[in-house]
């Protein structure tokens, strides 16, 4: 291998996108792998009327670790290019990492491919950001209706759903294996792997 991953999750409105590009390290999108919308092993909420988005089972978990396997040998891989707003794969594009010693792959199910990177040999290290989650539910709900998500009602539902559950999603990160780090950790751990010329 000449790189290695960073798998980074956390809830959704957390932030990890915005630190993991300001690392300077590449950000590998594991949302690209959602299952399309009309996929009939979709997970479905019949809270919301829509497909559980928040189920693992709506995810490609095992292409994710394919493509960031090849993106750790090759360089580049090809990725497809998932339109949230209309729930589907609407292409695919070349994701190149450059010379990078390490890519951080985030995505809110990123601890459920920890022992699938590890057991291929990629795995650098595996955290789950942890901020509060009001603060959360303000940034993703302001994030969302800005990218026109969803309609404004089923985002405000959503949101306040997600926001009971925060607790319990850091907690099921952390036992399947991911460090809890707040935003300042996480942005020193990240300038570390990208002035570094390996990882760990």
């Amino acid at each position: 291998m000449t790189a290695h991953v960073v798998l980074l999750c956390g809830p959704s409105g957390s932030g990890k996108t915005r630190i993991a590009t300001h690392s300077g390290l590449p950000v590998f999108r594991l949302d690209d792998f959602y299952k399309d919308g009309d996929d009939p092993s979709m997970p479905y909420s019949d809270e919301l009327g829509i497909p559980d988005w928040d189920d693992v089972g709506t995810w490609h978990g095992d292409r994710a670790v394919e493509a960031l396997v090849a993106l750790c040998q090759d360089g580049r891989v090809e990725v497809p290019s998932y339109d949230i707003g209309r729930s589907r794969a609407v292409g695919t594009s070349v994701f190149d990492r450059g010379d990078a010693p390490a890519v951080v792959a985030e995505g809110v199910f990123a601890a459920e491919i920890i022992e699938g990177c590890r057991e291929r040999g990629v795995l650098a290290d595996a955290v789950v950001l942890r901020r509060a989650p009001w603060k959360n539910f303000v940034r993703r709900f302001a994030r969302d209706l800005a990218e026109r998500r969803k309609p404004p009602g089923t985002l405000w539902r959503r949101g306040h759903r997600l926001m009971r559950e925060e607790p319990h999603l850091v907690a099921v990160a952390t036992a399947k294996g991911c460090r809890p780090i707040d935003a300042r950790g996480l942005e020193q751990l990240l300038s570390h792997l990208a002035t570094s010329v390996g990882t760990r």
